[in-house]
């Protein structure tokens, strides 16, 4: 029996227009009802993903965020926290400048971007990959209003950042629109790190978490604490960031809409995230507790 659901946002519970269905919030608030617990596991912080779930009418929710770096219990408490090392970081930024990447630094004081205008560019080309019927323009547009609810902080510089020990670099978010062959080489060089793990929410991006930060992980952690073994845990997701949970879930869910990866990963596919693929998947979860009684 299901007793905790964990799904990713982008891609997976959000639909082309960044947003929750009606359908999906439906069957979460029966899931609810049901005893089973819902929770958010993404890359995103929880400045970028809490707005949008409160929006959909759903509360009372533990985030896993950043991919696994910070987690946060239902009253909102931050349990889980698994920064970059200091050292690693200098490593990166060099490499990532040196090969002229555009990225961002996520801390635990916010996103911190060195251009405004290549950031709205970049979460342009990820709205239209992850939802190719949206054209670039809409998609420019949409990118320009979800920064207005981001908590996004533009520097000249990311020394200021790295030079002030308050801060704390939870997550590097690397962006081409070249695709993911230009990652290529850089991904190589840290294939067998002890210290970081690479994956990615897009073709377009890479993420860099620390080793220890990672959705499967912190999914597993979180269950244990609750008393919940793995077995009646279910995961649901559709990129290479979601790969750590699904394999670690009891019940590992493809959206349909998914890599094929993960798709071979799962325990089986849904529908895509334009036709309720969460809310079917939760559906069904309910439909094993209904069998069990």
């Amino acid at each position: 029996m299901i007793s905790i659901i964990a799904s990713d946002m982008d891609g997976t519970l959000l639909n082309d227009h960044m947003e929750i269905t009606p359908k999906t919030v439906a069957a979460i608030k029966k899931a609810q009802e049901a005893g089973i617990e819902f929770m958010v596991a993404t890359g995103r912080g929880l400045t970028e993903a809490q707005p949008i779930v409160k929006n959909a009418g759903l509360d009372k929710m533990a985030y896993i965020t950043l991919n696994g770096a910070q987690v946060y219990d239902v009253d909102g408490k931050l349990v889980v926290s698994e920064p970059l090392e200091n050292t690693i970081v200098t490593e990166l930024i060099k490499k990532l400048r040196a090969q002229q990447f555009y990225f961002e630094l996520v801390t635990n004081k916010g996103i911190f971007s060195e251009s405004k205008v290549r950031r709205i560019q970049h979460v342009a080309d990820l709205l239209v990959n992850l939802n190719p019927d949206t054209t670039y323009k809409i998609a420019v547009a949409l990118a320009a209003a979800r920064l207005e609810i981001m908590n996004i902080n533009y520097v000249d510089n990311y020394d200021t950042i790295l030079n002030d020990d308050s801060f704390q670099i939870m997550k590097i978010l690397v962006f081409s629109e070249s695709g993911p062959d230009v990652f290529t080489n850089f991904k190589a060089d840290y294939q067998n790190s002890s210290e970081i793990v690479i994956t990615s929410s897009s073709p377009n991006n890479i993420e860099i978490n620390s080793i220890r930060a990672q959705k499967g992980l912190a999914l597993i952690d979180y269950a244990k604490q609750k008393g919940v073994t793995a077995d009646e845990v279910m995961a649901v997701g559709d990129n290479l960031n979601d790969e750590s949970m699904i394999k670690a879930a009891g019940v590992g869910v493809a959206m349909g809409n998914a890599l094929p990866a993960i798709k071979e990963l799962a325990t089986f596919t849904t529908a895509t995230n334009l036709n309720d693929g969460v809310g079917q998947a939760v559906e069904w979860a309910l439909s094993q507790q209904k069998s069990q009684h």
